[in-house]
């Protein structure tokens, strides 16, 4: 993979040329399989295809391949799981997306990392994404959720669970 390679990618998406930029990352991902960067951009790309030019293609079954595959070779890569979980959301997989944002609070928390506001975006986004399926959010399968969107969005605005409820409870 060449400097060259990602700056024409880097040069294709700022351009929203995202197909362009498929292209490219999949010569990376031929040429060394192992390299995450490949992967992880050719995932963002084929992501940014679907949900910015809204094409149906590549399946987002593909997407998820190529944003796996670039999370084995590069387990620690605190954007790569933030990225595949919204990813998850957009596909509607809350159960997924919620999973690797928590794998996100705890690597970050182990490498003291602030992402507080990356999770309080989520809490948003996952409070959307349940809306699509459950506008009324009635159904118990969707309380786990929201609990945990909650948490983030208070984490997010600097209290814990236990503070929001004092502060809100109070006079």
């Amino acid at each position: 993979m060449s400097d060259e390679q990602i700056q024409q990618a880097g040069i294709a998406l700022s351009g929203g040329d995202f197909s362009a930029a498929m292209e490219i990352f999949d010569v990376m991902r031929n040429d060394e399989p192992d390299n995450a960067v490949g992967h992880y951009g050719w995932a963002e790309s084929a992501f940014m295809r679907i949900s910015i030019d809204m094409e149906e293609e590549p399946p987002a079954a593909l997407i998820m391949r190529a944003y796996k595959r670039a999370l084995e070779l590069d387990e620690e890569n605190l954007e790569y799981v933030s990225s595949f979980a919204n990813f998850c959301l957009d596909c509607g997989r809350i159960p997924m997306a919620i999973k690797e944002y928590q794998r996100l609070e705890k690597m970050a928390q182990l490498n003291e990392i602030p992402v507080e506001d990356t999770l309080f975006e989520a809490s948003r986004l996952i409070v959307e994404a349940i809306e699509r399926i459950d506008p009324e959010r009635k159904n118990p399968m969707v309380s786990p959720w929201i609990k945990q969107a909650l948490v983030w969005a208070v984490g997010g605005l600097g209290f814990d669970a236990e503070s929001a409820v004092e502060t809100l409870t109070s006079d």
